[in-house]
């Protein structure tokens, strides 16, 4: 591939002139590239970006990008920042695509990014550009750096399992021992849990959900009793805990459950599911399990 693309820039006068192919790319050299870059253009076939942090790196050096819209683009992307290919679906490798793609790519350039660049005030200052520039490092480097990763990861785990870690160790590991017959219980009940009836019912702008769940001898404070649905659009998925109620009668370790959700979305998006639950463990990691009411 590599001397293909070497033939094709010596082979062309009109490209090998504004063309260069980058041997042994390195931070080095990336260090000078994303200095003195002005537009940053990644087009990959949708998922294939691994992330992005090469358009990430152009941010603090005041580039843009013009990114397929995976990996990191996905997320940063809004006009005021760049600018974007594709509609963010998958097309496999579909070669219509592709032309389509291509020739997105060149109206981008030809219509919006070249223009944007060259239009120039009286002192010569290309304004739209700039103001695509303050915008991007103003409110994406912030977002897409190490630093704010690093201080992430440290705040949002790093430190928490430490002290997770230490709680656990206390008192000649109590909690540890208690959370390993957690788990050990979870995997001797787990393949007998299951529901029974499902009723529902509409109570003004809410469903009541109730559930029969049968928990065989798990006890019934070792899981969570949910109903979940699905994310739309810009919302987060439903996660609602569904309240025990009394036992059932002749049924051992059978519970009815309950919940009331919004109406505003049909029934049938809502799910019961069982997933573990202890207050010192972190689930999904420690506890996998899920059981989807079918």
């Amino acid at each position: 591939m590599i001397q293909a693309w070497t033939r094709f820039i010596r082979g062309r006068p009109e490209v090998w002139r504004h063309a260069a192919f980058l041997s042994d790319y390195d931070m080095l050299l990336s260090e000078h590239l994303v200095q003195g870059v002005d537009l940053w253009i990644n087009t990959p076939r949708r998922p294939w970006e691994a992330c992005g942090t090469s358009g990430m790196k152009v941010l603090v050096n005041g580039g843009l990008n013009l990114s397929e819209l995976d990996g990191w683009w996905a997320e940063a992307y809004t006009p005021e920042v760049g600018w974007a290919l594709g509609d963010g679906q998958e097309h496999g490798d579909d070669p219509a695509w592709d032309a389509a793609e291509a020739e997105e790519l060149y109206r981008l350039l030809e219509q919006e990014v070249v223009p944007a660049f060259y239009t120039r005030d009286q002192d010569g200052i290309p304004t739209a550009w700039l103001a695509r520039m303050r915008e991007s490092m103003a409110r994406l480097t912030p977002q897409f750096s190490s630093n704010r990763a690093l201080r992430q990861y440290t705040e949002q785990y790093y430190l928490p399992m430490a002290t997770a870690y230490r709680q656990r160790a206390d008192a000649g590991g109590a909690l540890g021992v208690q959370l390993l017959s957690w788990q050990r219980a979870l995997a001797q009940h787990w393949p007998k849990l299951h529901f029974g009836d499902v009723l529902v019912e509409r109570v003004g702008d809410q469903y009541l959900f109730r559930v029969q769940v049968y928990l065989d001898d798990l006890p019934p404070e070792a899981v969570q009793v949910e109903l979940y649905a699905d994310p739309m659009a810009d919302e987060p998925p439903v996660r609602q805990a569904m309240s025990r109620g009394h036992p059932l009668i002749g049924a051992l370790h059978g519970y009815l459950y309950s919940a009331c959700v919004p109406a505003s979305r049909p029934v049938h998006h809502y799910t019961p599911r069982i997933v573990p639950h202890h207050a010192a463990a972190a689930v999904p990691l420690e506890a996998a399990q899920i059981l989807w009411q079918r």
